[in-house]
């Protein structure tokens, strides 16, 4: 009896998968069923951006390094040149005038005649920022190479920085 049973079983079932794979032949040649729907709507503009999870295990120190030169000697020029230009403007303002007034009426006429250019100069300034500018790009270079070791070690202790990164919904 159970022989005759599992024939019917079998038969049920294979009759099941041809009439679900009938119904769904009907309803992609019938533009109006919801499946249909669906399926143009995922297949058209209609469809959610792809996304990728990936997990940032290692940064390359080299690229890191190379990478932290030349933005550090990129804002060093711009230091450089902001400084140039607030000098100019300040002189062209009159301040080192006003400036030398001021202390020449504090001190008295009869002092000697000061000039705050003397201590203050462009030349000076210009100096002691291209100074600052070396140093900020040694130590910029350094702190970023070290910070990439440093989050490599972190990485391969804990697994590193998960990231979601999509496509544009356009």
């Amino acid at each position: 009896m159970a022989e005759s049973q599992k024939p019917a079983t079998l038969g049920a079932r294979i009759s099941t998968a041809i009439s679900s794979a009938a119904d769904e032949m009907r309803a992609s040649a019938n533009p109006e069923s919801p499946k249909a729907a669906e399926r143009a709507a995922k297949t058209s503009g209609g469809r959610r951006p792809r996304r990728a999870r990936l997990r940032l295990t290692r940064i390359d120190p080299w690229s890191v390094m190379k990478t932290a030169f030349l933005l550090s000697v990129a804002f060093g020029i711009v230091t450089i040149v902001a400084v140039t230009i607030v000098w100019g403007v300040l002189g062209m303002a009159g301040i080192w005038d006003s400036v030398n007034q001021m202390v020449e009426t504090v001190i008295g006429e009869d002092s000697t005649s000061f000039d705050v250019q003397d201590y203050l100069g462009m030349s000076r300034v210009l100096g002691f920022t291209m100074l600052v500018a070396v140093i900020d790009v040694v130590l910029l270079t350094a702190m970023a190479t070290l910070g990439a070791f440093l989050y490599n070690m972190a990485a391969a202790l804990l697994g590193g920085v998960e990231l979601t990164l999509a496509e544009d919904e356009r």
